[in-house]
């Protein structure tokens, strides 16, 4: 990778870390939680209240962002965005809608969840399109035609986040439906450097009962505690 790239990047990444030594020492903890869902009061968004619930309850921020509600536009693939602008933290979209604002919400947060119900055996077109928009993230050298894109603000895995998705498909099924979800997930998060602590599989969606719902939303709550606790011992890990 060329040094137009190295040192810009070397400098948000010392930047960053500055800013999570003086986060852990008192300021408040945020977890995002992006709902893939076109159903906003479906299984997924209980499923992410439970998780937010868990969050709240062990101290920390928490934000719900409802993709079907947000103006999302398709990636058009000029690379603009990883191409140019390598001295900023997020890369400049051609693209005029919300994710700028999210992208800038994304960066100054802690943690996230990503949910998703599987719609013909991967993520909903609502999550992969809003994956697929998190380009400007990552920089890479125009001339560059071997590494992948780099991390703009690499995480160095002190961010944490959780996967939920759900299916029709009962729970013996996961590694059929749910595991290429949590892979068109995870991919991206490998590149940010975030670790990913929970891949949370609820099969059985259309047969689900109240007592198990019950029972996985208590799960998800155990997640979201889980998730705040994860980002606390990393920073501890940092003294």
């Amino acid at each position: 990778m060329s040094t137009e790239i190295t040192k810009p990047v070397l400098s948000l990444y010392c930047e960053f870390l500055a800013q999570a030594l003086v986060a852990k020492k008192g300021e408040s903890m945020r977890i995002l939680a992006f709902m893939g869902s076109p159903r906003v009061h479906g299984l997924n968004a209980q499923l992410i209240d439970s998780a937010l619930q868990g969050v709240v309850e062990s101290g920390a921020e928490a934000k719900r962002y409802d993709l079907i509600k947000c103006n999302i536009k398709y990636c058009i693939g000029c690379f603009k965005c990883i191409f140019e602008n390598h001295d900023l933290p997020v890369g400049k979209c051609t693209l005029k809608d919300d994710m700028a604002a999210i992208l800038e919400d994304y960066i100054r947060s802690d943690g996230y969840i990503f949910s998703s119900p599987v719609y013909d055996v991967n993520i909903t077109a609502l999550m992969k399109t809003f994956i697929e928009r998190k380009f400007p993230l990552y920089c890479k050298d125009k001339a560059d035609t071997i590494t992948l894109p780099a991390a703009r603000v690499p995480a160095n895995f002190l961010k944490k986040a959780a996967l939920f998705i759900t299916a029709n498909a009962r729970d013996e099924y996961k590694e059929v439906m749910g595991d290429p979800s949590f892979e068109a997930i995870e991919y991206d998060l490998l590149i940010e450097q975030v670790d990913i602590i929970e891949k949370f599989y609820v099969g059985g969606a259309h047969v689900m009962t109240k007592d198990r719902l019950a029972k996985m939303r208590d799960e998800a709550c155990s997640i979201g505690r889980r998730l705040v606790k994860s980002i606390e011992v990393a920073r501890k890990d940092m003294d």
